[in-house]
Order: C-alpha cells, then structure tokens, then sequence
C-alpha cells in the first residue's frame, strides 16, 4: 500500500484505464440501438441517467467496492459472470428485436418508467460500470489510500462519465443520419456482439473460480 499522493500522470493513467476498459466508443452504437425508440427529450433523459449512474457506481467502488463483495462473500469473478448473465440476457431482446418493446404494467403508469431502467441496467452496469472498471477502481484505491486520493480519484470517475455523456450526446446526430433501417440492421448486429461479450464474461470468471475446468 502506499499513502503518498497521487501526480497528475497517475490520474491519467487511471483515467485512460478507465476509458479502455468502458469502451464507450464502442458502447455507443449499444446506446443508439436501445433507445432508437425514443425521442431526443427521453434519449438525452436516458443518457444522462447512465452516466449519472457510472459516476455513482465508480465512486462507490472506490469508497466501499472491496468491503461491499467482503461483506457477501461476492468475488469480482462471481459478479463477472452475473454481469454477463445479464448481459446475454439484454443480447437476446435485442436480436430478437423486443428491445424496443415497451412494456408497461399496472404499476409502471409512467411514460417513463421502463425507459429510464434502462439507463440503469444494463447500460450503467454493467455495460460500463462493470466488473473490470469496478475492480480497477477497488485496487487502485487498494494501492494509494488517503483521503486526498479517494477525492482525485472520485473526480477523475466523475470527470470521465461527463465525456461520456458529451460523446453519447452525439447519438441524436447519428440516428438522424442511419435511420431506422440503418438502425434495426445495427441493433440486430450490437446485439450479437453484445451476447458475445457477455459469454466472454462468463468464460473469464469462470477461467478463474474454476481454473481446472477451462
């Protein structure tokens, strides 16, 4: 462990790290697939509820992640494979087409309430807040305490889910230009690549509970 302070390279390290391990890139194209039914009011809505969520999720991580899993007795390798469960699960609608289904039951009267979930889950987590950007904030955390360090670090989380959001902001333009057409093709094709992901998820942990088996 090291107490002493973190310099400005250490920070953009842990911000570059962050940023090759979300892909939000990547992630965008997932983004416009899932929200191509709604409009540019909900999509910017549904945008800044994933990114205010990231922010969330990451600084809890740094804060208390590592006595959280302790607490269940969850390893960051069990909550890899939940976290793909879960993403395959999302792959299938989004093949099948029902992603954009909306859903409502008696108790979800609000135009919105399927809606904003989605910007919870599975966007936030574990599309980006996942198992890999959770562990990383655990261990750099882990590495340097200090409170010092537990607030440059939060900003740093809070610093990279703000360009997140400036990059998915750029959704709207994109839809405007692929069309629905360009946009069923793209969320048929995300949602294969997704379930992909998330199988590679569930293989990593799985790697690692039970090395001898894989």
């Amino acid at each position: 462990m090291i107490s002493t302070l973190l310099d400005i390279p250490n920070y953009i390290k842990f911000f570059l790290g962050l940023f090759v391990l979300v892909n939000p890139i990547g992630i965008l194209p997932i983004f416009i697939s899932m929200t191509n039914y709604q409009s540019v009011t909900e999509r910017n809505r549904t945008n800044l509820i994933a990114n205010f969520s990231v922010a969330i999720i990451l600084c809890i991580s740094l804060l208390l992640g590592e006595y959280f899993l302790k607490l269940f007795s969850i390893s960051i390798n069990s909550f890899r494979i939940a976290g793909g469960i879960v993403i395959i699960a999302i792959a299938m609608s989004m093949i099948s087409g029902r992603i954009c289904e909306n859903k409502h039951n008696k108790q979800e009267q609000s135009e919105t309430a399927v809606r904003d979930s989605i910007g919870v889950v599975p966007l936030a987590l574990p599309l980006m807040a996942g198992p890999g950007a959770i562990s990383s904030c655990i261990m750099w955390y882990s590495h340097w305490l200090g409170w010092q360090n537990l607030v440059g670090l939060s900003l740093t989380c809070i610093f990279f889910s703000f360009c997140c959001w400036l990059l998915f902001r750029s959704a709207t333009i994109l839809v405007k230009y692929l069309g629905q057409t360009g946009i069923n093709v793209i969320t048929r094709i995300m949602g294969l690549l997704l379930m992909s992901l998330g199988i590679e998820f569930i293989i990593t942990g799985t790697k690692s509970v039970f090395p001898g088996l894989l």
